[in-house]
């Protein structure tokens, strides 16, 4: 199982048109972080996990010839605004795409993008089909979700073990008993915004020590903005076994 990494950076501290952002200006391709998102190509499955604003040109992108499903960790648009199109894909299976989403993320979804919802059967529009998520396991194809509740200030996130590999976005806080479901992972993936206080991410600090605790083999840090710094300059501040994640970065599971 390969997961590539569409997206490893976020909404929060995108810098206003003008600023003289270090992160804008580089040169280095590791500084080019779009919205946070996964892709999961099980050898039965092709998953993204999200579909922000910038989903159809991670698409592209990443050469994505075929998609199955898309998985949720929650509704905040740069998580959710890409759904619309997933009509290319529509067209180009001739079917619809499964979501995965919790009860919560799916009146959002509905609240958003009504059209795809509606009963009038106008062509054109997405084709989905809908399948409820909890806290309980589900599986997509081969593949066996995991899911872990997190929480983004006071807005419950779902990350998702799969394997030894687990990955979560938006996390403040964890509790003991969430914790528990992610010991003994491989491979760890959690956000690290910024360096300076933050009322719902993780600071820099804050995912360090939540990785160390961890204990995973490596941890890649993810939803990382323009605030935190270049790559370069931040990869030296880490400890051993603890990376920066970048988009394009291929693992296998």
């Amino acid at each position: 199982m390969i997961i590539t990494f569409l997206g490893t950076g976020t909404s929060q501290g995108v810098p206003v048109i003008g600023d003289n952002c270090e992160v804008c200006l580089s040169a280095d391709t590791h500084d080019k972080r779009l919205r946070s998102s996964i892709l999961i190509e099980a050898d039965d499955k092709t998953i993204v996990v999200d579909s922000g604003p910038d989903f159809r040109y991670q698409m592209l992108r990443a050469n994505v010839q075929h998609l199955d499903a898309i998985v949720f960790t929650h509704e905040h648009k740069d998580h959710v605004a890409g759904m619309d199109d997933i009509r290319a894909f529509n067209y180009k299976q001739n079917g619809p795409v499964d979501i995965y989403a919790d009860e919560r993320v799916q009146k959002a979804l509905r609240r958003e993008f009504p059209y795809i919802f509606d009963d009038k059967g106008i062509p054109g529009i997405p084709q989905i089909n809908l399948n409820t998520i909890s806290l309980t396991p589900f599986v997509v194809g081969s593949v066996h979700f995991t899911p872990i509740q997190v929480m983004h200030y006071k807005l419950p996130v779902l990350g998702f073990r799969i394997k030894d590999f687990t990955y979560i976005t938006d996390a403040k806080t964890v509790s003991v008993d969430e914790k528990e479901k992610i010991r003994g992972t491989k491979i760890l993936v959690i956000n690290a915004l910024q360096k300076d206080k933050h009322i719902s991410h993780f600071t820099l600090a804050e995912a360090i020590a939540f990785a160390q605790d961890i204990g995973a083999e490596t941890t890649y840090f993810t939803h990382i903005s323009h605030r935190l710094g270049k790559h370069a300059d931040v990869s030296k501040e880490l400890p051993a076994g603890i990376e920066l994640a970048y988009d394009g970065l291929q693992i296998t599971i």
